[in-house]
């Protein structure tokens, strides 16, 4: 399982969602143009010092990242408020990689067409959308669950 950031804008979100990865044992791939410079500072609140554990790989743009999914043969799951399928009612794969998109629009409309789902999160009528670190934490809960991916459980 990873966890892609579609052109994130956000440092704070990005940081929390990298942290997310390393303290779940999933990897993070960030596919720029960032809205701001990718670096420990700009990172630093919210992964704190998890960002040295993670397993981030950049990718210099989307059909770079596309490439490399394509060859590990790995479905694309967009996370969206345009999709038409749930969470809860989809079959998740242990090799899938969940798409988040960028804070400020979302997902393009061409990466859209490339994704093998889209799924959106149920919410209240009036409701337009989750903080996108929410959002990834939601879903790539969800996705442990159902793959059994969850890492074990240790007393410190």
């Amino acid at each position: 399982m990873r966890l892609a950031l579609y052109c994130p804008d956000i440092p704070q979100n990005a940081g929390t969602m990298i942290r997310l990865g390393a303290c779940l044992g999933v990897g993070v791939d960030v596919i720029e143009p960032c809205g701001f410079t990718f670096s420990d500072a700009s990172l630093r609140r919210a992964g704190m010092d998890y960002l040295a554990r993670a397993a981030i790989r950049r990718h210099l743009d989307f059909a770079a990242f596309d490439q490399f999914r394509m060859a590990e043969g790995r479905r694309l799951i967009a996370l969206t408020t345009r999709g038409a399928g749930v969470p809860h009612d989809f079959a998740f794969r242990p090799d899938d990689i969940l798409l988040v998109g960028r804070e400020s629009a979302g997902l393009p409309d061409e990466v859209h067409a490339l994704a093998d789902a889209r799924l959106r999160i149920p919410m209240v009528a009036g409701a337009r959308s989750l903080n996108v670190a929410v959002s990834a934490a939601m879903v790539l809960a969800e996705a442990l669950r159902q793959t059994r991916q969850f890492p074990s459980d240790r007393s410190e």
